[in-house]
């Protein structure tokens, strides 16, 4: 089976009728409605390719969690349809479908059982989801016993024994262990590059930077983006600090060496200059060796008075992971009171050990430790720069440690 799903104008509401001869009633007309109606989702539109994982972000109350139900059809669309081929495999609320008063074990014959496994195979697979879940004589115990983490752990051990053609993954791991939350992550990504479709949901966005290939955006219950994970996961950074400022704008581009660049703020401090250059003879830097002395440049303009003003820098790699980040809040150095006007040089020295690749430089122009507050800038992927290795051993990673392999040989004395 192919794992493709296709959802069509999906939409779900709760409604009030104010009695039940009112609700029988709108079986039979259609003029007849309901006292209340308030509806959670609508108009969502989107499709899944056989092979493709797709990340669905957005704040709390945005309807995620509604549309997996109504795709997984745990709850039924008021309106639209959902076409799905193959088998799906689906982690949704934590312990959903458990019996508390059942053992872990007694339960994932349960829940595979639901999924459509005869007793056969799941006593096939029985070991493996045990040696999986790593949670010793726990196994037989009943799930009332366990910690959310223990739940997670047989509940995914569970849903990814049999190889599915999609696998549908909401905030679950996010429970738990970090030992496990790596080890669940390793078999979703051989499920990916073994061609199993993958629906995402996370508050983590470096994790569904990493994972998919597309991600939507949604809010209030409806679909704002869908696109490339770069343009969506910043769109929705810069969405956030906007409802928190109501003066913010948001502008995206996509620039020509394919780095999508999003700009956010107020505009009352903008950032005028900003370049690398090498620490000794100030010459502008494209190109940045393994390990060479650099420094960051940085020019802005304050636009209004302000009460004081904060720079952060956060450095990422191509895939979008934060390699490092800081501010002039965190190092003790806010600069107080600056006025309309005025132009603030910084200027950030270090030490280029990053790995071979390319990075981008996101600055912020803040009033505290937060751009929730007052952002009066913000602008992702603003300089982009390669890093190479020129003199410097072979290594892989994004990081050159200052590490020396130290060997010591013991010989066994001759009696």
């Amino acid at each position: 089976m192919s794992g493709e799903l296709h959802v069509r104008n999906l939409g779900k509401s709760y409604r009030q009728w104010g009695g039940e001869l009112r609700r029988i009633a709108s079986w039979f007309s259609r003029s007849v409605a309901p006292r209340e109606e308030h509806w959670v989702l609508r108009n969502i539109d989107f499709s899944v390719r056989a092979g493709e994982a797709i990340g669905i972000i957005g704040q709390n109350g945005a309807g995620k969690s509604t549309l997996l139900k109504l795709v997984t059809g745990t709850t039924q669309p008021t309106e639209g349809e959902v076409c799905m081929s193959g088998r799906v495999a689906a982690i949704l609320e934590l312990g959903m479908g458990f019996n508390p008063d059942m053992t872990g074990r007694q339960n994932a014959f349960h829940s595979a059982g639901l999924m459509g496994y005869n007793h056969a195979d799941i006593e096939r697979v029985m070991p493996e989801i045990e040696s999986f879940a790593e949670i010793g004589d726990y196994f037989d115990q009943p799930v009332r016993t366990y910690s959310s983490g223990m739940q997670m752990r047989v509940a995914f051990s569970v849903a990814t024994a049999f190889r599915p053609d999609l696998l549908i993954v909401d905030e679950a791991l996010s429970v738990g262990d970090s030992y496990f939350q790596h080890k669940s992550f390793d078999r979703i990504r051989q499920f990916r590059e073994e061609g199993v479709s993958i629906i995402f949901v996370s508050h983590s966005l470096s994790d569904v930077r990493t994972l998919c290939d597309r991600v939507i955006l949604m809010d209030k219950g409806l679909m704002l983006r869908d696109g490339p994970p770069d343009e969506v996961v910043d769109y929705y950074n810069a969405l956030v600090a906007e409802k928190e400022n109501a003066k913010l704008t948001v502008e995206q581009r996509r620039e020509k060496n394919g780095w999508l660049m999003t700009r956010s703020g107020s505009g009352e401090a903008r950032v005028s200059d900003l370049r690398m250059v090498d620490a000794a003879t100030s010459a502008e830097l494209a190109v940045v060796r393994v390990g060479q002395q650099v420094e960051l440049q940085l020019a802005v303009t304050v636009h209004r008075d302000l009460p004081r003003l904060v720079l952060g820098y956060m450095i990422r790699d191509k895939q979008g992971h934060v390699i490092w980040g800081s501010n002039t809040w965190h190092t003790r150095q806010v600069l107080e009171s600056p006025r309309a006007g005025e132009t603030i040089r910084f200027r950030l020295p270090f030490t280029c050990n990053f790995g071979p690749g390319s990075y981008s430089v996101s600055p912020a122009l803040v009033s505290s430790d937060t751009h929730l507050s007052d952002n009066y800038e913000w602008v992702d992927n603003l300089l982009v720069f390669d890093v190479i290795n020129v003199d410097r051993d072979f290594f892989i990673g994004s990081s050159c440690l200052d590490a020396r392999f130290v060997i010591e040989r013991e010989h066994e004395q001759a009696i």
